[in-house]
């Protein structure tokens, strides 16, 4: 079963689960992943700076992670 991502996790566990995610999220316009900030910064803290919607985020996320433990 492929792990879940939600909107109150940590943007650097999202990347320690699967560095898949880091063209998703660059795509998205969050360039911080880098930034020293995802060490302690929610997906949703970071999509409030950014002006995101979490919610269609996350989605996309799992739906990569589902794609992905089903190969």
């Amino acid at each position: 079963m492929a792990a879940k991502i939600t909107k109150d996790m940590i943007i650097a566990d999202i990347l320690n689960i699967n560095m898949g995610c880091v063209p998703i999220l660059l795509n998205e316009g969050m360039h911080c992943i880098g930034c020293p900030a995802s060490q302690g910064e929610s997906l949703e803290e970071a999509c409030m700076v950014h002006g995101l919607d979490v919610d269609p985020l996350v989605d996309k996320l799992n739906e990569f992670l589902a794609n992905v433990d089903g190969e």
